[in-house]
């Protein structure tokens, strides 16, 4: 099948890449021609504009827009708008807020366009262990880019079934699925990155207690000089609290164990707010997602050995940097 991918990033180029490996017809399109050009020499077709791009697909054409949320994606999209055709579709699969996907597939609707918000996880390593998707948008358009979806997703793998599953939609368990109209895709993603906050500062701040405990704050014979690697190692493996955060966390105690590399100054995306104005809207508590969203906030004042953590899982999962001090 043949994808048009408008931003060559951290993921969008991974994901021209498992597509090519799958077997399907790539067209690019970055502002930066040297990644361009590195992605046309691993067989993608390359491109120096939209028009490009758009020229390169047969109709109906299908085009997936992975860019920063805001303007960059909302140009993006409406420069397409104006070029695409009816029966021809627009992805985007950033982490765009929900209600401009409502609002997007809407107006282009008007044009016979379709529109399919993908909420994508799996961060730099997607290209070999696949992604996450929650897809959003009109079931027809959908199940048109399921051979996508199929070769983006980490299929069956190595996970244990459920036990006591019987869902007729096995799609979940490949890795991705239709969650429905436009805008429950990136609405689904925003609440898994909201979790994704909370987990994160649970780990950290667990991870800050046991550092800690050799202060010399407290008395002689309750210090324990603890090694905090050996303990991210062995929770790995057969404890309740295993998962790839606590991979990542291990992963970066093992190279420095003090965190040199990392100032504690902590991004948010924007979806971990968007998670916290939804629950108000709803009128659902977050009391952890909340908390986690303001230690983020507090990071870029006076930094923990706990933010350190939390950066390098997002450097670990995301290739995200800090924000400059």
């Amino acid at each position: 099948m043949q994808l048009g991918i408008i931003g060559l990033g951290r993921m969008g180029g991974n994901i021209a890449r498992r597509l090519m490996k799958h077997g399907h017809e790539v067209a690019v399109y970055d502002r930066s021609a040297e990644t361009v050009a590195g992605l046309g020499q691993e067989g993608a077709i390359t491109a120096d504009s939209l028009d490009g791009v758009i020229a390169a697909l047969a109709q109906p054409r299908a085009i997936w827009v992975m860019l920063p949320a805001g303007e960059p994606t909302e140009q993006t999209i409406a420069e397409l708008a104006d070029r695409l055709a009816p029966g021809d579709v627009i992805i985007d699969g950033g982490n765009t807020y929900y209600k401009d996907d409502i609002r997007r597939a809407k107006t282009l609707a008007e044009k016979g366009i379709d529109y399919v918000d993908v909420g994508t996880s799996g961060g730099v390593w997607g290209l070999e262990r696949g992604y996450c998707m929650m897809i959003g948008g009109k079931s027809e358009a959908v199940e048109r880019l399921e051979p996508i979806f199929e070769a983006l997703a980490p299929g069956y793998g190595s996970i244990e079934r459920t036990r006591g599953r019987n869902a007729p939609d096995e799609r979940a368990e490949r890795g991705f699925i239709f969650t429905g109209p436009a805008g429950s895709g990136h609405f689904v993603k925003m609440v898994h990155n909201g979790i994704e906050y909370g987990l994160m500062q649970a780990y950290a701040e667990g991870f800050d207690i046991l550092k800690m405990k050799n202060s010399s704050k407290l008395p002689e014979d309750e210090r324990f000089d603890l090694d905090l690697a050996d303990i991210a190692e062995v929770w790995r493996r057969g404890s309740v609290v295993s998962s790839w955060l606590l991979d990542l966390t291990a992963q970066a105690l093992a190279g420095d164990v003090e965190l040199e590399k990392f100032s504690g100054s902590v991004a948010d995306s924007g979806e971990g707010r968007w998670t916290i104005e939804a629950a108000i809207e709803e009128a659902v508590p977050v009391n952890v997602l909340s908390a986690a969203l303001y230690a983020r906030f507090r990071s870029r004042q006076q930094a923990t050995y706990a933010d350190k953590l939390l950066s390098a899982m997002r450097f670990g999962f995301g290739g995200h940097v800090e924000i400059p001090q």
